[in-house]
């Protein structure tokens, strides 16, 4: 793990250069997947006898973190990368692995997906030996810069939800370039148009003879996902946290009419004070989120049929508790550097916003307040998450 995420500390320090920047001009960063792609991130779990790195959830965790500590942008798009690279082992089968894990591993490619359950679903209809997409989605996260997109839809007739990964690339596929909110602005999550997308029934993720085959691991990809969110938040808090202390090192001024006059501002008392709640948070929240980490890794990489619904639980309500803890010290550390690095570091050229701006335009995906209930709902009455799309 140690080298993996040195590797994904000296891709952060080459984000950091410029990320005020990048984050004014809102610029497709095609140069900053290529730098992921040049450095192995992008294979990090693909298997090692197609060149991967062949390494754990557990690491994969560590290393959208510290890409996320300098821009929390390219850190949302490996996660979600790293993601639906692992969507084909969540539901698909053995062999439908095996190729998706050798095409994506050797061909060193970069996923997004079209997957946005607030949309209406994609409708799917057979074609012969094929079925084929059409639909719109508000949200697909990678947009332009992926080199294959998962989509997910319901075959027309039926109630049954089908995944497929295609090439993003493709006339049937046009990605709008409508992303345009105040934080995330590199994440390529604008709408996207499916028309006429076709796929061969073979390729059907987990679908054989046209039936799927249900498995509790199947229902990991939301646990996943939500871990990969509070990875990408907990990275933007530490981010924020290093900015300020260096801004507070280098730039800040002690104030001169408290009647406890300081030399520096590193003695003045209330700084001292502020940034050592601030610390102690964050390490809290590290200690969790990091437990959670363990704990999906060690589910994920197991045999798929072994999976309970009561490991299942476990999981979840303790990246509920993760999540709920990164986000709410996040966005405090987003707002409270102000009040430790002094009215001059509020300047555009600073940039010490973009961070809460990150943090808070992602943390509303799902409402937090649901992530508490489930925690609450574990802790008084035993009773673990129902699998659904946010759950």
């Amino acid at each position: 793990m140690t080298d993996w995420i040195e590797r994904a500390r000296e891709v952060a320090a080459k984000l950091a250069v410029d990320a005020v920047e990048r984050d004014r001009r809102g610029e497709t960063p095609y140069q900053k997947v290529q730098l992921l792609k040049d450095t192995g991130l992008v294979t990090l779990l693909g298997p090692a006898e197609h060149g991967g790195g062949g390494q754990s959830w557990e690491t994969a965790y560590r290393v959208i973190r510290e890409v996320a500590k300098a821009d929390g942008s390219i850190g949302q798009l490996l996660g979600y990368h790293y993601l639906w690279a692992w969507a084909a082992r969540l539901v698909a089968t053995d062999a439908q692995v095996a190729a998706v894990e050798e095409l994506y591993t050797t061909g060193n490619l970069f996923f997004g997906g079209a997957v946005n359950p607030r949309d209406s679903d994609l409708t799917i209809t057979e074609d012969g030996d094929d079925i084929v997409y059409n639909g719109h989605k508000s949200f697909s996260t990678g947009g332009k810069v992926s080199d294959l997109t998962v989509l997910e839809g319901v075959l027309a007739g039926t109630e049954d939800h089908i995944f497929a990964i295609v090439p993003s690339q493709q006339e049937g596929i046009t990605f709008h370039d409508d992303w345009d909110n105040i934080g995330q602005r590199l994440t390529e999550s604008g709408s996207v148009t499916i028309s006429d997308v076709r796929v061969p029934w073979a390729s059907a993720a987990g679908y054989v003879d046209r039936k799927f085959r249900p498995l509790v691991y199947n229902t990991l990809n939301v646990p996943a996902i939500q871990l990969v969110f509070t990875n990408f938040y907990l990275g933007i808090a530490q981010g924020a946290l290093e900015t300020a202390l260096a801004y507070t090192r280098d730039r800040t001024r002690p104030w001169p009419y408290g009647g406890d006059d300081k030399q520096a501002a590193s003695e003045e008392w209330y700084i001292l004070d502020g940034y050592g709640d601030l610390q102690a948070k964050l390490w809290a929240v590290e200690a969790l989120v990091d437990k959670a980490g363990a704990a999906i890794s060690r589910v994920l990489h197991a045999p798929r049929e072994e999976l309970t619904p009561e490991a299942r639980g476990e999981v979840a309500v303790l990246i509920a508790a993760a999540k709920q803890r990164a986000v709410d010290t996040g966005l405090e550390i987003g707002t409270k550097i102000f009040e430790l690095t002094g009215a001059r570091a509020s300047a555009s050229k600073y940039g010490l916003d973009r961070f809460w701006r990150n943090l808070r335009t992602h943390s509303l995906h799902d409402p937090l307040p649901y992530k508490r209930r489930e925690v609450g709902e574990y802790a008084l009455l035993g009773a673990y998450p129902t699998p659904t799309w946010y759950t």
